[in-house]
């Protein structure tokens, strides 16, 4: 499958570079795949769309400032680093994009401020190394006090101080996403109790985002990507919830890949795992039933993913549309909701 045919034009205004100062105030367009059409709506009406029986499943994971600016021990060149996760059973050595990565060599020190530093002790592919951090240091207080928001490279600004409560899902919790799972950005609490009062349940989910979420295909054949693997769990109340329900509504594309993760691995249940799941047409959902999603880049595997839910026709038809009416793209843009 070449990869050329999941490409759209997008004119560079409709990339959000700010949030609206409410969250709840975006637009929605909702894709119904059975009549093969799609409707202007506002985020606001979601919950109109929900019935008693259905679950929304969310993913609670936060966001931590994984982006630490820093200079090279033994030149004068900046670094950027942009932390991934920590390795299991080594909690001070992490996976880590570094910039400028062909520079950086096994054994090269990376000064940080607030006196931390960090050594490379191995190089992976794309830029990706191994650091390792003091063993006696506590990394994630030493990242929120250095750390800076990681927005997106399509976000033409620098952080702000702002964006560490915006760039965060109200529900967020267990910290350890280098991204946001950005559908869940819309969400305030008040929309929430609709969706209860509308007799949806609520159930949460981890995964946290890391580089299979948001790396890059590389080369033109789809059949030959592979996805970093991310670490997911599922609670056994959650399990519970989501069991029972009528219909699974999966707040974006994380959420999605964890309850099919889960369900190709022997059903929706209390679970803990890694998961490299890549979805793309002609793949056969298994659990999720609805999916409110963002617009996301053309030739990524976020897209592929959504237009083997929605169908490849009709989601590209409906960015189109959404291009056409002008709607906000990207991380802190508007949302689709495909039924």
């Amino acid at each position: 499958m070449d990869l050329a045919g999941f490409d759209y034009a997008l004119p560079q205004e409709l990339i959000a570079q700010t949030p609206l100062a409410d969250r709840a105030a975006s637009r929605m367009l909702v894709v119904d795949r059975a009549a093969q059409r799609w409707e202007d709506c506002l985020f606001r009406d979601l919950p109109d769309f929900l019935n008693a029986g259905d679950c929304l499943v969310l993913n609670d994971s936060r966001v931590f400032p994984a982006r630490l600016f820093g200079r090279r021990a033994a030149f004068t060149g900046a670094v950027e680093v942009l932390l991934l996760r920590p390795l299991a059973g080594a909690a001070n050595e992490w996976e880590a994009l570094v910039h400028p990565g062909k520079k950086m060599r096994v054994g090269e020190r990376i000064l940080l401020p607030g006196g931390l530093q960090a050594e490379v002790i191995a190089r992976r592919s794309f830029g990706e190394r191994t650091l390792r951090f003091p063993a006696d240091r506590d990394l994630y207080a030493e990242f929120e006090k250095i750390g800076h928001v990681p927005l997106p490279p399509y976000i033409k600004r620098q952080d702000a101080a702002a964006d560490r409560a915006r760039y965060q899902t109200v529900y967020a919790r267990e910290s350890g996403s280098a991204a946001a799972p950005t559908a869940g950005l819309h969400f305030t609490p008040e929309i929430l109790d609709a969706c209860r009062a509308r007799g949806a349940e609520i159930a949460f989910v981890t995964l946290h985002v890391g580089l299979g979420t948001f790396q890059p295909i590389h080369g033109d054949r789809i059949e030959g990507h592979r996805l970093h693997s991310e670490h997911y769990r599922i609670t056994a109340e959650n399990a519970t919830r989501m069991s029972a329900a009528r219909r699974l509504v999966a707040v974006g594309t994380t959420a999605v890949r964890t309850i099919e993760s889960a369900a190709l691995a022997g059903g929706l249940r209390e679970s803990t795992g890694e998961t490299g799941l890549f979805i793309y047409p002609p793949y056969e959902f298994r659990a999720a039933g609805a999916m409110l999603t963002n617009f996301h880049l053309p030739r990524t595997s976020l897209l592929l993913l959504v237009c083997a839910f929605a169908g490849k026709d009709l989601a590209l038809s409906a960015y189109r549309h959404a291009v056409e009416q002008r709607y906000r793209f990207y991380s802190y843009g508007d949302c689709m909701l495909i039924l």
